[in-house]
């Protein structure tokens, strides 16, 4: 199934999807496909490889551009990771030697769709960045953006250092320190103080909304391996048993297992990963309040400056130019930060209604495929079985 992006982009004049990707070993390749009507583009019509650190270029220079510091800049995609489908899948072929050769091909084609989900599920984090920023009206016509979309040859952009890495972390740690200090900054508009406590609290009830929906997906990809295992394990039963009876529950857990697997993955793209991307985005939100706070602790700290400036009747008018600058910054990010909140309530309800409606009539759908005796093959084999098999079999949908 088509990924489904978090932002619905109205925008026509730049639309923007990642209809490829190779993976290699230790890195995926995607192809960044573009149309657009603007015409600082030099072609309505372009294809451009990028990988992910490409993505993670184009997502550090719109955050350390000043220019947008009112803005929510949208959440860097997450690093691509293959390592626990590839090491599941090493594990399988070291003990090929004890499963039977039914069950290692059932076994190896379920984490061959573990692995095709985790791609699918790559591919559009990468995609869902691309398409916020051009569905933002000032982003979207960023020239490290058009760069990114237009330039035809590898970007080769240099990953960061371990000395800027650990850079990165002591900025963060200073953040840390910096936030709990502007904290007693007393807020002036009633807006962005019930902002912040609503991104607070929305932020921990998201968070245990995700854990929770990993627990349950995890449990549906059990149940998916159990059923694999039944299926192996009808298939060595007793001689007892007539060869239509074991063809027939075989044929029944197979479609289980396959069932429980699609409703795995329809539950990982379409509401754990979600619930994972506004954890990062309710993040970038915060961060904005973090920038205006910084902001406003500046203009404060300036008034002061000034304060004393003219009480030594010394260097007043280099103090009014700075509380002048500190107040149009604040002033610009309040403005901004209102639209980029407001828009972040919209989006965000929009997302989910879309999400969960979508989710809801797949797993109604995988829901008739076991119920609807002509959408399951087992069931033309258990036609002919015995009334105590009939039992049993009304027993597993029951509790199905």
């Amino acid at each position: 199934m088509r990924s489904v992006s978090v932002d619905l982009n109205n925008d026509a004049s730049l639309l923007i999807d990642i209809p490829d990707a190779l993976c290699e070993r230790d890195k995926v390749k995607f192809t960044v496909h573009t149309k657009t009507t603007l015409s600082c583009f030099q072609k309505p019509e372009f294809s451009v490889p990028r990988q992910h650190e490409d993505f993670i270029w184009l997502h550090d220079t719109l955050v350390e551009t000043e220019d947008y510091a009112g803005l929510i800049i949208p959440p860097a995609p997450p690093k691509p990771d293959f390592e626990s489908p590839r090491e599941k899948m090493h594990k399988l072929g070291e003990g090929e030697a004890t499963m039977t050769k039914e069950e290692y091909t059932k076994m190896k084609q379920e984490l061959e769709a573990e692995y095709l989900a985790v791609f699918k599920k790559t591919v559009q984090v990468h995609e869902i960045f691309l398409q916020r920023l051009s569905s933002h009206p000032i982003l979207s016509k960023d020239r490290n953006f058009q760069i990114f979309l237009e330039y035809d040859q590898d970007l080769s952009v240099r990953r960061k250092n371990a000395k800027e890495m650990f850079g990165g972390f002591f900025k963060n740690m200073v953040k840390s320190a910096d936030e709990v200090l502007i904290s007693g900054v007393k807020e002036v508009d009633d807006f962005f103080e019930q902002e912040k406590t609503f991104l607070l609290d929305y932020y921990s009830k998201i968070k245990d909304s995700t854990a929770k929906a990993e627990k349950m997906t995890r449990s549906h990809k059990n149940i998916a391996d159990d059923y694999i295992h039944i299926s192996a394990t009808l298939n060595s039963i007793s001689a007892d048993d007539s060869t239509a009876s074991k063809n027939s529950f075989m044929c029944l857990f197979v479609c289980l297992q396959k069932v429980e697997g699609r409703v795995a993955s329809d539950q990982e793209l379409k509401l754990t990963e979600l619930l994972r991307y506004y954890m990062r985005d309710i993040q970038a939100a915060k961060d904005l309040l973090y920038r205006r706070a910084r902001a406003l602790a500046d203009y404060e700290n300036s008034n002061k400056a000034l304060d004393k400036a003219r009480l030594k009747s010394k260097d007043i008018a280099q103090a009014e130019e700075h509380q002048q600058q500190c107040l149009q910054k604040f002033d610009k990010l309040s403005e901004s930060g209102k639209k980029e909140l407001t828009s972040f309530k919209g989006r965000r309800v929009v997302a989910f209604r879309k999400n969960l409606i979508e989710m809801a009539e797949l797993e109604i759908k995988h829901k008739l495929s076991i119920t609807q005796p002509q959408s399951l093959p087992a069931f033309h084999c258990l036609h002919s079985t015995s009334y105590g098999y009939d039992n049993k079999l009304t027993q597993v949908f029951t509790f199905v």
